[in-house]
């Protein structure tokens, strides 16, 4: 069922009696502990962040050179523009940088290309554009970094040029007033990992004098940017994350009030995944579909009811942009069939909407374990959005294949292309062959923080304290547990099909989980089957009532499970489990209350005769009993156990059977 690796660390979880004294819960305890702190200082340190962690702005290198020059243009009465990215950092700096320089007096233009016209960065055309309605200086966020040749033709154009930027740098710079970057070489901010809206808020705090002042009003704008470009969530990211989902929950400004209300967070506890899985789409997708503006109009309104109505829209856009995407994906999955691919997957086809296809891709690397090519043909020319996986690198896999190419850029994981479609087979077959002779090194793995090996880790006030850690993301997961040796004892679909509701039982502990994106027709394994499941542990709430629910990532057969191999007479290792006679005494009056018999699945069959009892000892005592005559045990299809005892039968001595005979010589070391 499972093709992915999973690394689980090796032992019980640990709780530091050192965190246990401090207040933590051994859930909490245990997690810091996996994350690798060890004093309760460090763990104050990380959960309790505090303004310390914001860097002085100034340590950036020329950001005093770009905000002094913002000040001269505010001072000359400067037309100025703020040129963005389409995606969810781009828009939320272009609004924030452009919501505050217009607050200070300057006359701003907001400029976020066209995705599917024009695509990601600097334009000529867009300049001129600019030019035209008498703009002299442009900021760039979230982009630019790379505009060399843009920078020079704008100023042949009579416009300066300042950039503002995260991403990697080449070995030339744009000749700018000012080119503000925290990867570039010669930078020494402490925190290189901001995201696009990041960077744009050390320039407004560098203006203004007062990071906390700035971070009060815009946080909830730098912190849905920061989540939505998987920025690391520790040190400086990780306090304005928290900050923005305080001010979300407190005081949002007018479209994201309206936003979260609509998708239906309003009231709602937030965390980084709120932002990160429910707003950050809606707003994606007013670029995936070309209608910028009315995600700019949104972040940028003051009237409530003009905010309800954009908000309206983005949900429509993103029901929109999820039916294109499932249309697309359905139609991959028919081009690709029943065959299971073992190298990139290159598919093409007209009439896919090339805002969406990046995502189909990468719905294609998740199911498939190998990278994927889609490419929305337009007569002989085609465009394509390419995903990887498994630590192969794409971009050099597109150097390699480039003489199929009509041109291409991106990274390792990502990248974009523009193909003729003559040159579609054999690029296909050039890509199989350099992805054949260069495998990928990595398995797609689960990192599991902490193997739960007892219900005291999974009660209700542990799991609900696992709220400390947030916000969560990358560079900071959200905490990933496993059960191995679980009974499925119930798997039921819901949310039309689409999903599924399991029930699993440890020794003798019941747990309800819930596994989204999988079917029943998916689900290999069958009730009364043992498994391994990975899951976040939540809180759920239905109808007023809490309880602990797992939320599954993951889930296999769970191979050596012990008890099944007893009933099988594979009593290797069991002596560990050595029953005594009370054991005997107590299974038998349990089956005698029931009439003699019980049937279900084993962890049911245990359940109801030795609840308390480890699993392996009671399956020795059924071996035992069934050994001496006393009881019939039957293993049925789909993992059934049926116990029987056996009517008249004459008592027993213990002593007489060779299996406890057995166990008690080697439990002796005999």
């Amino acid at each position: 069922m499972s093709e992915l690796q999973w690394r689980i660390p090796r032992g019980p979880a640990v709780a530091p009696k050192a965190f246990l004294d401090a207040g933590c819960t051994p859930l909490l305890a245990a997690m810091l502990h996996a994350r690798g702190m060890t004093t309760p200082e460090q763990a104050h340190a990380f959960l309790d962040n505090g303004p310390e962690q914001l860097c002085d702005p100034l340590a950036m290198r020329d950001l005093s050179c770009a905000a002094a020059r913002l000040e001269r243009a505010r001072a000359a009465g400067e037309h100025v523009a703020v040129y963005g990215d389409y995606d969810v950092d781009g828009i939320t700096s272009s609004c924030m940088l452009t919501d505050y320089l217009r607050s200070r007096g300057l006359e701003c233009e907001l400029y976020i290309p066209d995705r599917i016209r024009e695509g990601y960065g600097v334009n000529m055309e867009a300049l001129r554009a600019l030019r035209e309605k008498g703009v002299t200086l442009v900021i760039t966020v979230d982009c630019g970094i790379t505009a060399v040749e843009e920078t020079e033709q704008a100023r042949a154009l009579g416009m300066e040029m300042l950039i503002t930027d995260h991403h990697e740098c080449r070995e030339t710079l744009p000749a700018a007033a000012a080119v503000v970057d925290p990867k570039r070489p010669d930078c020494d901010y402490p925190n290189p990992s901001l995201a696009g809206v990041g960077v744009a808020f050390k320039l407004i705090c560098a203006m203004e004098g007062d990071s906390a002042r700035v971070l009060a009003r815009y946080a909830d704008l730098v912190a849905l940017g920061t989540v939505a470009d998987v920025m690391p969530l520790t040190g400086e990211n990780r306090y304005i994350v928290r900050r923005g989902l305080d001010k979300l929950a407190s005081d949002p400004r007018p479209g994201l009030r309206a936003l979260m209300a609509e998708a239906g967070l309003g009231g709602k506890k937030l965390s980084a995944s709120s932002l990160g899985f429910t707003l950050a789409p809606r707003l994606n997708a007013s670029g995936r579909l070309g209608q910028i503006e009315s995600a700019v109009a949104l972040l940028l309104t003051e009237d409530p009811a003009e905010a309800e109505r954009r908000a309206a829209e983005l949900c429509a856009l993103n029901r929109e942009r999820q039916e294109i995407e499932t249309g697309i994906w359905q139609e991959a999955q028919e081009m690709i069939g029943d065959a299971r691919p073992d190298a990139p997957l290159v598919l093409a086809r007209e009439g896919w909407h090339q805002g969406v296809i990046g995502i189909a891709a990468s719905r294609l690397t998740d199911a498939f374990g190998v990278p994927a090519v889609m490419i929305c043909l337009d007569g002989e020319h085609g465009k394509g959005s390419c995903r990887s996986c498994g630590g192969f690198n794409l971009f050099e896999a597109l150097i390699a294949c480039e003489g199929h190419l009509e041109g291409f850029g991106g990274h390792a994981l990502a990248a974009g292309l523009t193909i003729r479609r003559e040159e579609i087979d054999p690029f296909r077959s050039a890509l199989a062959a350099y992805y054949r002779a260069h495998p990928p090194l990595d398995t797609p793995t689960l990192e599991i923080d902490l193997c739960v090996d007892t219900p005291e880790l999974l009660r209700m006030e542990c799991v609900a304290e696992l709220e400390r850690l947030e916000p969560c993301g990358a560079g900071n997961p959200r905490p990933l547990l496993c059960m191995l040796g679980a009974c499925l004892t119930e798997a039921s679909p819901i949310g039309g099909g689409k999903h599924l509701r399991l029930r699993l039982e440890k020794d003798g502990v019941s747990y309800e989980a819930v596994w989204f994106g999988r079917s029943a027709e998916q689900l290999s394994l069958r009730r009364g089957d043992w498994a391994d499941v990975a899951f976040y542990p939540q809180i759920n709430e239905f109808r007023g009532i809490q309880s602990v629910q797992l939320l599954v990532t993951d889930l296999r057969p769970h191979d050596a499970a012990p008890g099944r191999r007893i009933l099988e007479g594979d009593y290797s290792g069991a002596a560990v489990w050595l029953p005594e006679r009370p054991d005997f005494a107590r299974v038998w009056r349990a089956l005698a209350a029931r009439e003699g018999q019980s049937r279900g699945p084993l962890c049911e069959v245990r359940a109801a005769l030795a609840p308390r009892m480890r699993e392996e000892r009671f399956c020795i005592v059924l071996k035992v009993l069934e050994e001496l005559g006393l009881v019939r045990l039957e293993q049925a299809a789909g993992g059934v156990l049926a116990v029987a005892a056996v009517p008249g039968a004459p008592k027993a001595d213990l002593n007489a059977s060779r299996i406890l005979q057995a166990l008690r010589g080697e439990a002796a070391g005999g």
